[in-house]
């Protein structure tokens, strides 16, 4: 079995994210990360072959030169060759879509495991919009994971506003991957230190063909206003009246 596991870099999601004059972020002294949601799809690639099963899994990400320590955290932690897709352009999730839907083609792994979302943008759309590209089964959200029918196919439990959903896809598919899924492990020195020596095919996206439009931008950014301080109110009245004329919340 062949597992596709797309990565993202992203702004550390504890760290303080400041904006410049211009309004473009501050990345003097950003620390950039995994995406959590890919990392917890990366870890769950890893327990896969831990069950038993013979499994490769091949880690993906796509972006400037930068990137490329993201990729070597994700070869230490688990994954056993990594593609660097050198991209150096605005991307929304079109684009990517389209740029990985090539790398699957190019790989033709049993499963795609990624993240649902990253935490910079929360668009929520890529891996939906590759399986769309594929056509692909897809199962988004996954809270658990197992490969059952003797490896042809993945049973996806996924939390709904109703209660929990099972789905059952045939491979290969798309998966993405929620919060619950599992806990990504802490990665030892010897591991980052063998990831050194694993393998990673770099590709340019001239090799693709033609790359569709971006359809997002980023108009501006700016930060919110900051919150006013609460206050004590002395009665059941005057707080309905602070919420009706003052915070116009009820009527």
């Amino acid at each position: 079995m062949k597992i596709l596991v797309p990565i993202k870099r992203v702004p550390d999601p504890y760290g303080r994210i400041r904006l410049t004059s211009d309004g473009s972020i501050d990345a003097s002294d950003i620390k950039w990360v995994i995406n959590p949601f890919d990392e917890i799809a990366l870890e769950e690639a890893v327990r896969i072959r831990e069950q038993g099963a013979e499994v490769e899994i091949v880690a993906v990400i796509i972006g400037e030169a930068v990137c490329e320590e993201q990729l070597r955290t994700a070869l230490a932690m688990g994954a056993d060759r990594g593609i660097f897709v050198e991209f150096n352009s605005p991307a929304d999730p079109g684009i990517i879509s389209f740029l990985l839907a090539a790398v699957f083609k190019s790989v033709n792994p049993d499963i795609v495991l990624m993240g649902k979302q990253g935490i910079d943008d929360d668009f929520s759309q890529t891996g939906q919009r590759l399986a769309a590209r594929l056509n692909l089964p897809q199962a988004t959200f996954a809270s658990k994971i197992e490969i059952v029918s003797n490896g042809s196919a993945a049973r996806v439990a996924r939390e709904v506003d109703a209660g929990r959903e099972t789905l059952e896809v045939k491979l290969p598919a798309v998966i993405t991957t929620d919060l619950r899924l599992n806990e990504p492990r802490y990665v030892a020195l010897p591991a980052i230190i063998k990831a050194r020596s694993k393998p990673v095919n770099r590709v340019n996206t001239s090799e693709y063909g033609s790359i569709p439009a971006l359809q997002i931008s980023v108009i501006k950014r700016e930060v919110p206003l900051p919150r006013k301080g609460g206050r004590k109110v002395g009665s059941v009245d005057e707080l309905i009246t602070a919420l009706r004329d003052e915070a116009k919340v009820i009527a």
